[in-house]
């Protein structure tokens, strides 16, 4: 989801002029001294875990932050071999061709509720995972893990749109501006189906999660009406386009927003009338894991106050765990909104439907 390829650019050339005035980009450290779990196990020392998560979702020591992964390496003696993809179904197709096993997966909530229903995931122990009491109570029990059995909180967020206020004439207040023809050929959307398809039925006044085959058709012709004015379908390119003035505007999620604007201070963003998509991204264990007992350690990991404070203030989303006054955006009205919005969280389909939805999908890209 995080594309950092401008801010790295920026940071080299940075880095250089600091080098020849004899200074150095200030890094930040994990203070190791305040994590609350055990991380010297010896019988886990040497071993190896696969970790897949969308594309540049981590602190990953970019821009002087603190790589989490390298510190969890240091502490434990696991290494960890880190892979990305672009979109829940992405994830979900690698997973289902059982060609990969991976430990820990990080899905958005409407993709965890299907791989346990296909039983593609296997129960935590949370006696291993001790920090999962400090994630907030609005992030348990949740409907895709109604017992808190397979999923702990990652970050979670909404979409909004995204525009460029020297591109855009008037602040929009509706999905209807990405369908203005006057923006032709600088329009933006989602490279995935749920997400584009969830901005039609935003529109239309439909239910995201409705069965009924003649929403999701009448869903696809809007998008259709609108693929003529569609400049590209994308997911992490969209960080390169909307921070070089590039595009005049696209969908897509509120903590990512706040990366581009650090790039491009011409950006703007509001969330539409007609509602938009909550979602929750979760850590989960694949059935298929060969290293569970490392996979949770992992989790565990990831849910330290001190781990996921400095995880959240590098992605700019929401931060599940119980964070302190170091929290970066614990007062970002992009983040947290005063105005009521409009939300719905998108959940597992049945067969069928899902069906649909890949034929439609298909034959939109094809159009």
């Amino acid at each position: 989801m995080k594309k950092i390829i401008s801010v790295v650019l920026t940071l080299t050339l940075l880095a250089g002029i600091l080098m020849l005035s004899g200074c150095s980009l200030k890094t930040e450290k994990l203070d190791t001294a305040a994590l609350l779990g055990n991380y010297n196990i010896e019988e886990l020392k040497g071993t190896e875990i696969n970790v897949y998560n969308w594309g540049e979702y981590i602190s990953d020591g970019e821009g002087g932050s603190v790589d989490v992964i390298s510190e969890f390496e240091k502490l434990t003696g696991i290494k960890v071999n880190y892979n990305m993809y672009d979109s829940n179904e992405d994830l979900y197709a690698k997973l289902k061709s059982g060609g990969v096993n991976y430990d820990v997966i990080i899905p958005s909530d409407y993709m965890a509720e299907r791989l346990k229903n296909e039983g593609l995931l296997q129960k935590l122990d949370y006696s291993v995972i001790t920090n999962y009491e400090g994630i907030g109570d609005e992030y348990k029990n949740l409907f895709f893990d109604e017992n808190n059995e397979y999923t702990v909180a990652y970050t979670g967020g909404m979409v909004g749109l995204i525009y460029n206020t020297t591109m855009v004439s008037e602040k929009p207040d509706s999905w209807s501006a990405m369908w203005d023809p006057k923006y032709s050929g600088e329009i933006l959307t989602f490279n995935n189906s749920r997400d584009a398809f969830g901005v039609a039925q935003y529109l239309l006044g439909y239910d995201v999660n409705s069965t009924n085959p003649d929403e999701w058709r009448a869903a696809e012709e809007k998008l259709k009406e609108q693929k003529p004015l569609i400049q590209s379908y994308v997911m992490d390119e969209v960080f390169n386009k909307m921070e070089a003035g590039e595009a005049a505007m696209a969908p897509y999620y509120a903590g990512d927003y706040l990366t581009m604007k650090q790039e491009n201070d011409d950006l703007a963003f509001v969330y539409p009338k007609e509602g938009t998509n909550k979602f929750v991204d979760v850590m989960c264990i694949p059935s298929s894991s060969e290293n569970k007992k490392a996979a949770e350690l992992f989790i565990n990991y990831m849910c330290e106050p001190e781990v996921a404070l400095h995880n959240a203030n590098y992605l700019g989303y929401l931060c599940p765990v119980k964070a302190d006054d170091r929290y970066e955006y614990k007062d970002n009205e992009v983040l947290y909104p005063k105005q009521e919005v409009k939300t719905q969280f998108f959940h597992n389909l049945d067969q069928d439907t899902l069906d649909l939805l890949s034929k439609l999908w298909e034959d939109l890209k094809l159009a």
